[in-house]
């Protein structure tokens, strides 16, 4: 598809301009989402004609005008083209994600991941979910398994808000129960010693929140699906770096653990990658 794009684009840009355009973009339900630089901010238009020609089902783009920051994981969005708004439904795995993408974070490139973890989630586990945004995790997981509990935990309440109404177009009332709050407090207040599974899908705070997550943990065993950022020169391996800073800590926390699964998600920068560590807590 991106090719595709690029054949569309060199129709009318030159092979200089194109280099100033970024080849990777976002659609999420009918909305795509493209990143922009000053420079080529004024290809804009173009970029959007041609990605409407390609995915016939995008009604509107937006532009990406900042990185990913804050408590609520939000990034300022630009309207480009196509319908004023932030506000779609997504679909994958057979499930329903309704979501204000100016208000929420949100991850298309993280499907295969949901799907992952829900195979391997077992028949009456409770799961804690320690960041879950508008709830897609928590919802491919009651979808795609047996899982008897999925508690959902999120700081933004207009993501909780989502997640309410995500688990009513999903029809999983009772199974996945948003709750609003800051993922240590609710832990140490409401889900101690609860969950076989803890999911910490959120890079910026997992390593700080990793003995909450050990907390949250019945009898002080069962899963830990941990996610970071890690930078990996030409001569470094970025899992490897991860495992070892995480192995450090949990030691400190005199945690019984193995790792018996990990590995790169994706790249997210020159040199950055985003990385899951499955980590087997065993008392």
């Amino acid at each position: 598809m991106k090719k595709r794009l690029k054949q569309l684009l060199s129709a009318v840009l030159s092979s200089e301009e194109l280099s100033l355009v970024y080849n990777s973009y976002d659609i999420v339900g009918d909305i795509a989402i493209i990143r922009l630089t000053e420079n080529s901010w004024k290809y804009g238009p173009m970029i959007a004609e041609a990605i409407m020609k390609v995915h016939r089902n995008v009604k509107t783009v937006l532009a990406q005008t900042s990185p990913v920051q804050g408590d609520f994981r939000l990034r300022k969005l630009e309207y480009v083209a196509g319908e004023k708004k932030t506000t779609t439904i997504h679909r994958e795995s057979s499930c329903l994600f309704a979501v204000d993408l100016g208000k929420c974070y949100f991850s298309p490139r993280l499907f295969y991941e949901r799907m992952r973890i829900a195979k391997l989630v077992k028949n009456g586990e409770t799961v804690i979910n320690m960041f879950a945004g508008v709830g897609c995790f928590s919802i491919v997981i009651a979808k795609h398994s047996n899982a008897e509990k999925i508690y959902s935990i999120d700081i933004n309440p207009t993501a909780i808000q989502f997640m309410k109404e995500n688990v009513r177009l999903n029809r999983v009332y009772g199974r996945v129960i948003p709750t609003e709050g800051d993922a240590k407090d609710v832990i140490c207040e409401k889900l101690k010693n609860r969950a076989n599974r803890v999911l910490m899908p959120l890079p910026e705070k997992a390593f700080e929140y990793l003995p909450y997550a050990v907390s949250a943990l019945k009898n002080g065993e069962g899963w830990i699906h941990y996610y970071d950022f890690e930078h990996a020169g030409r001569n470094e391996n970025a899992v490897e770096k991860v495992k070892a800073k995480v192995a450090s800590k949990l030691e400190k926390l005199s945690v019984n653990f193995e790792i018996p699964f990990s590995r790169v998600v994706r790249a997210t920068g020159p040199n950055w990658y985003q990385i899951v560590l499955d980590i087997s807590v065993k008392g």
